[in-house]
């Protein structure tokens, strides 16, 4: 057996909680597809150790920088991301080996007295760090009659989940995927529907990164990648790039099979709003399910033409070029 069969390999991981559960699930698929040991390497990034809000430092590439740079200097072998902190462009020095399966994409209310999106009283304070949710809680709101007050926060969990059991906020709106992946799914008060709040683009997906140059390795994990999962994030990602907007911007964006239609079509939908609701572009387009990356790129882009045509730009800011 030589040296290179032997040896552990190393995963690089966020330091979070949620990061390393998410990076044991992938560690445990490489041991069982590989039959070698895998370590996690602990990795701070400038995510993890700044208190600003993500919409201040920019947002695009904070949570992954770090860990990219570990990967180019040989320190560890892969890499583990929510691909949702990805940026849009794929370095030609790393390869995105393997997108597994996705999670549920939807985001979810963890409320106090258990309450419900639709049955939080007038005034209620709902805390979330993303300029995204801020926009369609809010238009959600006013189209409905009522007022929410949305409260910028940041912190894991626990931080995020305190805010609510100490009475400082009513509720908080977090991603069904890390509740999920965490074992903390039974927090959850309520399921936001994605007809009510779409996703971030990528969101309940992991990404799989390793150096481009190891060939072999980037081979192996690719038998981790989910085709479907790999279509459907790349169309969303694509609608985020042509917007240029970046990953802390108020952008929506989900593609999924037709239920009720052919199983060869896919739904791209996305949305673009002002923060505080009283604006909101809201497109989707329909195509065959793409065989190719350039297929699903080519979905995400028609949609953004149509989202810019109709005034997404005004609406976000400003742009990430």
């Amino acid at each position: 057996m030589t040296e290179r069969a032997q040896r552990a390999l190393r995963l690089g991981t966020r330091r979070s909680k949620l990061a390393m559960a998410q990076s044991g699930h992938v560690a445990e698929a490489v041991r069982q597809l590989t039959g070698r040991p895998v370590e996690l390497v602990e990795i701070t990034t400038y995510g993890d150790t700044s208190r600003e809000n993500l919409a201040q430092i920019g947002g695009t590439g904070v949570f992954v920088t770090a860990l990219r740079d570990a990967l180019l200097a040989g320190e560890v072998d892969f890499a583990v991301h929510s691909l949702k902190d990805l940026p849009t462009a794929q370095p030609d020095d790393l390869a995105l080996a393997a997108i597994p399966r996705r999670e549920d994409p939807r985001d979810v209310l963890v409320a106090r007295d258990g309450l419900r999106f639709a049955d939080l009283p007038a005034g209620s304070r709902v805390g979330t760090g993303s300029p995204r949710r801020m926009a369609q809680l809010n238009a959600y709101a006013r189209a409905h009659g009522r007022e929410i007050e949305c409260v910028a926060i940041r912190g894991n969990v626990d931080t995020r989940i305190g805010y609510v059991r100490s009475g400082e906020l009513d509720a908080v709106v977090l991603a069904a995927a890390g509740l999920n992946r965490i074992g903390r799914s039974e927090e959850v008060t309520d399921f936001l529907s994605v007809d009510t709040v779409l996703p971030a683009p990528g969101q309940g997906a992991l990404a799989i990164e390793c150096p481009a140059a190891d060939a072999a390795l980037a081979a192996t994990l690719a038998e981790l990648d989910d085709p479907h999962t790999r279509a459907a994030v790349t169309a969303e990602r694509s609608l985020l790039a042509a917007l240029e907007a970046g990953c802390s911007a108020p952008v929506g964006a989900l593609a999924d099979l037709l239920a009720d239609g052919p199983v060869h079509e896919m739904r791209l939908r996305g949305v673009v709003g002002t923060t505080d609701g009283s604006a909101l572009v809201q497109l989707s387009t329909t195509g065959s399910v793409p065989t190719s990356h350039g297929d699903a790129v080519a979905l995400g882009r028609e949609l953004a033409s149509e989202m810019l045509a109709k005034g997404a730009a005004g609406l976000m800011g400003e742009r990430a070029l």
